[in-house]
């Protein structure tokens, strides 16, 4: 009888296959493990950056492809594309008959693995849960928290936070962030090895980056996406106003998105931002590469409070999105102001020290991780601890 153990990975979106990469890896090496790669959602999408390219340009192999993104970037089309992904994951997982099933952090439709595997009596692993942000990736991380059975989290917070919900102490691991793993490879590199221009194209004018630049990632605010246009329009004019080299990354598929697009489109039109150039994706490994030979990251991603973190990239936090999360004292917070956002960014620019943080572990999750899926005894029955 086989002891070789079938772990199904479902990533549904581009932040999701960076962020779990080296756990894909580690399992792909395993010999012990044989790795299901299911790949949904916006992750296939040619406008959210197709990260299915980077996926099998990697080297992975995919196990599944599920269509389930239904048009619209608002609240309903975010429920229907969560159902539609609960109808295809259930069929896919019913032909894999994977051992386990992993879903990573707390994106809206990363609900439909959990409920599949869960109702499918399938092992579930959560990574990176117990944490705080606020918004809908809240309430969907604590409750992927509760359909889980494993639970491997990025910080020391995070797990108690997971045990405070009830769950068994015992299936809760600090792994660190797998994240860090890609960033501690990156924080060797001396210089920018690429020419992100010639690699990756993009639009809008290539200013000069000898002298350095600045990075914007802004994604909309699920709770607040009637907002997104005013959002993106007070970084707009910030960014254009500092005057700095800046590279700028279009926003996930999310309630609002419609609205962060839009205002950069209209506001390209209608002012010419000389020192501005637009990218929709890059490979994970040289994203962070770029963040790290950055004056600083300016937006609400979560690559400031985790990547950044470790590696000591300076971040201009703006709004609620990243809310009580743990972070380094490589952040300053801002609201969704101009001047704030000016005033944060030239505090940067002036004091340009770097301060490191391990608060989302030291880079070594994706092995960590991977032994666990082997050793871990295969249970889907489960209890309340209190």
């Amino acid at each position: 009888m086989s002891t070789t153990r079938k772990i199904a990975v479902v990533i549904t979106a581009r932040p999701s296959y960076s962020r779990v990469k080296t756990v894909l890896m580690a399992i792909k090496k395993h010999p012990e493990l044989e790795l299901q790669l299911i790949v949904a959602a916006s992750a296939l999408l040619d406008r959210y950056g197709s990260a299915v390219n980077y996926i099998e340009k990697d080297g992975f192999e995919i196990a599944a492809k599920v269509f389930n993104v239904l048009e619209g970037e608002n609240l309903t089309a975010a429920a229907k594309t969560t159902g539609i992904g609960i109808l295809e994951l259930s069929t896919v997982f019913d032909n894999l008959r994977p051992d386990i099933v992993v879903t990573v952090a707390d994106r809206f439709e990363t609900m439909a693995t959990a409920i599949s595997a869960s109702y499918m009596n399938i092992p579930l692993a959560h990574i990176q849960g117990g944490e705080v942000t606020g918004n809908i990736d809240e309430k969907v991380r604590h409750a992927i928290s509760k359909l889980a059975d494993y639970h491997f989290v990025a910080s020391e917070s995070a797990k108690q936070r997971v045990i405070q919900l009830g769950e068994n102490p015992e299936m809760v691991f600090n792994t660190g962030c797998p994240s860090i793993d890609i960033a501690q490879t990156v924080a060797q590199k001396k210089a920018l090895d690429f020419d992100p221009y010639q690699k990756y194209g993009g639009v809008g004018s290539q200013p000069d980056l000898s002298n350095g630049y600045l990075v914007v990632m802004q994604h909309p605010v699920t709770n607040e996406y009637q907002d997104s246009r005013r959002h993106i329009e007070a970084t707009l004019r910030a960014v254009m106003q500092i005057n700095q080299p800046t590279l700028w990354f279009w926003p996930n598929v999310d309630a609002g998105a419609d609205g962060t697009s839009t205002g950069i489109r209209s506001f390209r039109e209608k002012y010419k931002m000389e020192n501005v150039h637009f990218f929709k994706n890059m490979e994970g490994d040289d994203f962070l590469n770029l963040l790290h030979h950055s004056k600083g990251l300016i937006g609400n991603s979560s690559v400031g409070i985790r990547e950044c973190a470790y590696l000591g990239v300076p971040v201009v936090n703006i709004g609620s999105r990243q809310n009580r999360r743990d972070r380094g004292n490589n952040v300053i917070d801002v609201a969704y102001d101009e001047q704030e956002i000016i005033a944060a960014v030239a505090t940067v620019l002036q004091h340009p020290n770097r301060n490191t943080s391990e608060v989302y572990g030291g880079g070594n999750a994706g092995e960590k991780i991977a032994q666990l899926l082997k050793e871990l005894p295969l249970q889907f029955h489960k209890t309340i601890m209190y």
